[in-house]
């Protein structure tokens, strides 16, 4: 059965309580009614805003496996829970397909490094919109993946999970390059961007990453607004810090877009990227990563008819990124 949403992320982190913290006060993200028993050894927090739900997990018990995955990887994304139908049925084909099924009881495979998918069964019904959400949906995950493996990664997704690729680009930033693939699930809910290193290039941000996280890993969570000026505004007033965007890149919008749905002086004022495709334009701009790796950073993004992801945009976030990683060595 093919994989339809993301029900909720499971991120291990050092401290639950800390970082649900962040992002209740900084993202507008509140405490989910549906809080977990407590359990020895085990701190979770579950947060949730919009159609949006985190699962944060912390543990200071040395050999516990919630605190090794923060040992060896740092915080980050541990567990991606896919809703489907009928999560027995996507077991078996995940299996049947090659995955490493490590929890048959909890249809848990691994996935991407350590950061495993999890099959559960589809939410009864959709959650209320709360008066006053900044966020509405996770848009996209991004992933990297070692040099050499985008390609069996894409296979992966097409083959045990029911996705299909819908976009493919070649990256070149100066002397750095990377390859991406992006591929979603036929309802559209469920996007992986999925991006690999050129080795053969001066090594940059993805390589940083895999050899800063110990391998694959989720490296962004890109969270869809419906008025990203007004969250940006909003997070920004309470603390958030976004990555800068040069100058430039707005001076050359009109000649390379024509007219914007946002204007370019509300744009250049917050930092907020802008691209199009046939359908229409996307606004995205990316949080300055608070992690002591810096390797997981927030996406926030809005469509306005878009459904891909322009390669401007792209090469725009590994600058920005790039940018962050030669400031702080």
């Amino acid at each position: 059965m093919p994989i339809q949403t993301i029900t909720h992320v499971e991120y291990h982190c050092a401290d639950a309580a800390r970082t649900a913290a962040e992002l209740q006060d900084g993202f507008g993200f509140r405490r989910d009614a549906d809080q977990p028993a407590w359990t020895p050894g085990l701190r979770a927090v579950h947060l949730l805003q919009g159609g949006i739900r985190l699962r944060l997990l912390s543990s200071g018990i040395s050999g516990h496996p919630v605190a090794d995955w923060v040992e060896r990887h740092g915080e980050g994304v541990a567990v991606l829970a896919l809703g489907c139908a009928d999560p027995a049925a996507a077991l078996e084909r995940a299996e049947r397909h090659g995955a490493e099924v490590l929890d048959r009881a909890g249809a848990l495979i691994a996935g991407f490094g350590d950061t495993a998918l999890r099959f559960v069964p589809l939410p009864e019904s959709a959650p209320e919109p709360a008066g006053g959400d900044l966020l509405d949906a996770l848009d996209h995950v991004a992933i990297c993946v070692p040099a050499g493996r985008l390609a069996a990664s894409v296979r992966f997704c097409e083959a045990a999970l029911g996705m299909h690729l819908i976009f493919g680009e070649y990256i070149e930033v100066g002397e750095q390059a990377m390859d991406s693939s992006v591929v979603q699930s036929p309802s559209g809910d469920v996007t992986f961007t999925l991006i690999e290193p050129d080795t053969d290039r001066r090594a940059g941000q993805i390589d940083t990453f895999l050899a800063d996280h110990d391998g694959a890993g989720v490296q962004h969570l890109a969270l869809r607004t419906d008025d990203i000026a007004t969250a940006v505004r909003t997070a920004r007033s309470l603390g958030v810090e976004f990555l800068a965007t040069p100058g430039a890149y707005y001076d050359g919008l009109a000649e390379r877009l024509g007219d914007t749905a946002i204007p370019v002086g509300t744009l250049r004022e917050l930092d907020v990227l802008v691209d199009q495709d046939h359908g229409g334009q996307l606004f995205q701009i990316f949080a300055r990563s608070t992690h002591p790796r810096r390797t997981f950073f927030l996406e926030l993004i809005e469509r306005q008819g878009a459904g891909t992801f322009g390669t401007a945009n792209i090469k725009a976030l590994y600058e920005a990124v790039e940018r962050q990683r030669a400031a702080a060595v």
